[in-house]
């Protein structure tokens, strides 16, 4: 097979065929890049890295097999207050043209290295960003007394992570590349859509995984779960949470004539976690009326004193799924005890150090009535990526594709499907919004991925061999910006335990929102060619 690379002779042009010499010269153009005069940027580092495995941070995997590369790691100081660290990975041979750059998680503080390894194996130039500080992605420290760096966190570093990393792209191969993509969730997903509304020249697609766009909402959310459970006569013990989800399921789990141990719809979903009221004292089956009361307030989300919604609950169906932390359901919403949730955690950390800065602020504190408008106030504008005007973005070609599952325990689903609508009202209608913007809610998802319900697709948490754009929701986005093809559906898979060695539990097709999957009446349930994607019925009312 021909293989080929750009390459260059102090940093000159030429072309080459064939896998050595091609590989040689880029190897020795890599170093040269250390000299690249790039504006506010410093970069600190230029090396060639062989082909093999490449070892990782701790996280989910502890190293991964990746192809020859060139790294570039730099530091770029828009402000006086600033330090944001960058990376580029470019591949020695193989570059398919194409830039990705990938999204942070949690409060940010590193860059994304397993998502840049998994851009390098697909041909991609891919780059990533720490946001601006350095922290383990639940610390907020950073923070106290350097508001710039908010700026950084907010917006900024993504943005200067792009155009510097451009640069430094085409001063390696000696041409720009031909579409630039941008790949997050969760926090990532927040940045995926700040670049849309901020900064709509950046990027031609971009795919935004449960983002975390209404920030300052999500961060209230936060604090309202964790104090309901705060009180350890409240807390949900994990023999409790399984009661809780098998009487969400059976309240809901049966729809449209199929039986899922998810539900497919929460909007017509209907349960009260009341019939579970203990009657005949405290058990592991049943909830005590503070536990009843506490699940409540986490379905409805918080309120002021007025009843003032101040943002969306949480989906019922998956309060005992195991998975990650991080990922699952319970590891926001419960955790292992009182207080000890990520909902406290991060909530506390944020508000500590960014809203109030002051070290000594616990999240019981939070008030509902007051503290709302200050937080809106002091970084609503910096940190929320609400605008739902896409025009800029829209007219310059653009195609945004969001993907969240149903049972997120970190940004609350509804908030995808609020900003959905409100671009939809923005832009001129559903047609309007269709040409540009994709939607797919994800049944039996809980946070980035895994979950009851088929939850591979492409997504955050796939890590599986490239596929093809009907099963892998970030291809579907590139044949959308680069051939006109518009996603209707993806199909996703689950397996067993989520792992992919113990074979496949079902398939299903996951469709472009308002539509959902309906069963033909006939085929097999577990395969997704015995779904359509149809019109679903909107129905929210728990009151």
């Amino acid at each position: 097979m021909k293989v080929w690379s750009w390459c260059g002779i102090a940093l000159g042009l030429c072309w080459m065929a064939g896998g050595s010499p091609a590989l040689v010269l880029a190897q020795s153009n890599c170093e040269k890049l250390k000299e690249l005069k790039l504006a506010d940027t410093t970069i600190t580092s230029a090396e060639s890295v062989a082909a093999g495995p490449f070892k990782l941070p701790p996280g989910l995997v502890p190293s991964i097999d990746v192809p020859a590369f060139c790294r570039i790691r730099a530091e770029i100081k828009p402000t006086a207050d600033s330090l944001i660290k960058m990376e580029v990975w470019m591949p020695a041979e193989g570059w398919n043209e194409k830039f990705e750059q990938v999204g942070s998680g949690g409060l940010a503080g590193s860059i994304n290295q397993l998502s840049l390894a998994m851009a390098l194996k697909r041909g991609f130039a891919a780059a990533g960003t720490d946001d601006g500080h350095e922290g383990t992605g639940t610390d907020g420290t950073w923070a106290l007394g350097h508001p710039e760096k908010v700026k950084d966190f907010g917006y900024r570093a993504v943005h200067e992570t792009s155009e510097k990393s451009k640069k430094v792209i085409a001063a390696f191969y000696q041409k720009p590349p031909s579409f630039a993509y941008f790949n997050g969730c969760s926090e990532g997903g927040r940045e995926a859509m700040m670049a849309a509304q901020r900064y709509p020249e950046d990027f031609n697609g971009i795919l935004a995984g449960a983002p975390a766009l209404y920030w300052t909402e999500l961060m209230a959310a936060f604090a309202w779960n964790a104090q309901a459970l705060s009180d350890p006569a409240s807390f949900i013990n994990e023999p409790k949470r399984a009661a809780v989800e098998t009487a969400a399921l059976a309240a809901c789990g049966r729809q449209n004539k199929v039986t899922d141990k998810f539900i497919k719809d929460p909007l017509q979903c209907h349960f009260d976690p009341a019939v579970l009221l203990c009657k005949e004292g405290d058990g592991d089956s049943c909830l005590t009326q503070k536990q009843v009361d506490a699940l409540k307030k986490v379905y409805a989300g918080p309120k002021d004193s007025s009843g003032r919604q101040l943002s969306a609950g949480y989906e019922p169906g998956a309060e005992a799924e195991p998975g990650l932390p991080g990922i699952s359901f319970q590891s926001y919403i419960f955790g292992p005890g009182p207080g000890a949730t990520l909902d406290a955690i991060f909530s506390g950390s944020f508000y500590s150090n960014i809203v109030f800065e002051d070290a000594k602020w616990n999240v019981s504190q939070f008030n509902f009535d007051k503290d709302i408008a200050t937080t809106e106030a002091k970084v609503g504008a910096i940190l929320n990526a609400s605008n739902p005007d896409l025009r800029a973005f829209r007219s310059r070609g653009g195609k945004l594709v969001v993907y969240h599952g149903w049972n997120d325990g970190s940004p609350p689903p509804l908030h995808s499907v609020d900003y959905y609508q409100r671009v939809t009202e923005k832009m001129g209608g559903v047609e309007k919004t269709r040409e540009f913007y994709r939607l797919f809610m994800v049944p039996g998802m809980m946070h980035c991925g895994s979950g009851a319900g088929p939850n591979l697709f492409g997504n955050a948490m796939d890590l599986r061999p490239i596929a093809d754009p009907e099963h892998d929701i970030f291809m579907a986005l590139q044949k959308w910006v680069e051939k006109g093809a518009a996603p209707e559906h993806i199909v996703a898979t689950k397996y067993v335990e989520d792992d992919r060695s113990k074979g496949k539990v079902m398939s299903r097709p996951v469709c472009a929102y308002p539509q959902q999957a309906t069963w033909d009446g006939k085929g097999d349930l577990a395969e997704a060619g015995s779904w359509a994607c149809e019109a679903a019925k909107q129905d929210r009312n728990r009151e």
